[in-house]
């Protein structure tokens, strides 16, 4: 190490230099007083530079070494090997910054980890959810050529599968698309002071009917201020609304389903609380549901699986507007899903 060579070779120096005075004096010094006080001034400054070297050298120089050595483990890769913070009690911040940087690093490269393998899992999603339909397509066009569609009727209603098709593909493209642009935060936001109880109560109108139509049974509470306003976008927060509700259609299982919308307020938020009986979520699955492209093993294992990102996108739209989104469920029973959007 350059810098303990430098600082040995300037105690050698301290200790040299008042040596050689003290011998030079005592050939000149016929009295001898003189040489008695400087043998021992030159003794004590041997003895404070000695000392003072092997402080430095223990608690400097060895720390050092052993925070190259740590950097070159690191660099290397080894993002796990860490430093004994006792070994840096006399410079602290070394070793504070360092394990700053280690954690910054293995954190990073988590992430990118996780990335990595969000984007496999992204592929095989999506590969699958595209290849089902084109299989479909392909039958159904195959019929047609082949004669199978023997009638007018039957060749329309092979046209129309076919057409549902291409319009289930196109929306998780579409989606697909709106998540990029949500999570790179790309999509360009239109703000501006929203009564709220004035926007459920258009936005409940049209869910209602949706709901009806399916036979759901649909509850809607709100208790909000008429003058109560906060600032959001309307149609980012109904396709946040909208992804919600659609995940509680589409793993309903009950006879008599169910979805109630609660609206409350609180002095500095607003809270949305969607709830439903459906077949609940898996504790193993819960803390992981709006992460980018998570599927739980039931959607998996069903024809009711999609590219897992429509709640994600949920999580990223809230968290857009500065607010936050939790979820509780518990098999067999349902699932409410609440959102706090600040004033």
């Amino acid at each position: 190490m350059k810098i303990g060579s430098g600082l040995f070779s300037i105690f050698c120096l301290i200790i040299i230099i008042p040596s050689i005075l003290l011998i030079y004096s005592m050939n000149y010094d016929t009295t001898g007083n003189i040489g008695i006080w400087l043998t021992i001034l030159v003794t004590i400054i041997d003895i404070v530079a000695v000392v003072m070297w092997v402080w430095i050298y223990k608690r400097i120089l060895v720390p050092l070494d052993k925070l190259q050595i740590a950097t070159k483990r690191i660099a290397d890769g080894d993002l796990d090997y860490q430093l004994d913070e006792r070994d840096f009690s006399e410079i602290p911040f070394l070793y504070n910054d360092f394990e700053r940087m280690r954690i910054k690093l293995k954190e990073d490269e988590e992430e990118k980890k996780l990335s990595e393998d969000a984007a496999k899992e992204l592929v095989s999603n999506i590969s699958h959810d595209l290849k089902t339909p084109l299989t479909a397509i392909r039958g159904y066009v195959e019929g047609i050529l082949d004669g199978v569609a023997s009638s007018p009727q039957k060749t329309r209603d092979y046209l129309n599968t076919i057409y549902n098709k291409t319009n289930d593909m196109t929306s998780l493209i579409d989606e697909l698309l709106y998540y990029s642009q949500v999570a790179e935060k790309h999509m360009s936001y239109k703000y501006e002071k929203i009564y709220v109880k004035e926007f459920f109560d258009e936005y409940v109108k049209d869910l209602y009917l949706e709901l009806e139509t399916i036979k759901i049974k649909f509850e809607y509470i709100v208790d909000i201020g008429r003058n109560t306003v906060i600032d959001m976008d309307k149609e980012q927060i109904k396709r946040a609304l909208n992804n919600i509700v659609s995940n509680a259609v589409k793993y309903m299982d009950k006879e008599e389903p169910e979805i109630h919308f609660r609206v409350t307020e609180t002095s500095d938020a607003i809270n949305i609380q969607i709830s439903d009986n459906g077949r609940g979520i898996d504790e193993k699955d819960l803390p992981h549901i709006f992460e980018r492209f998570y599927r739980s093993d039931v959607s998996r294992n069903t024809k009711l699986g999609g590219s897992g990102i429509g709640l994600s996108i949920v999580k990223k739209v809230i968290e857009n507007h500065e607010g936050s989104v939790v979820a509780v469920s518990k098999p067999g029973v349902g699932t409410e899903v609440g959102i706090e959007l600040k004033k």
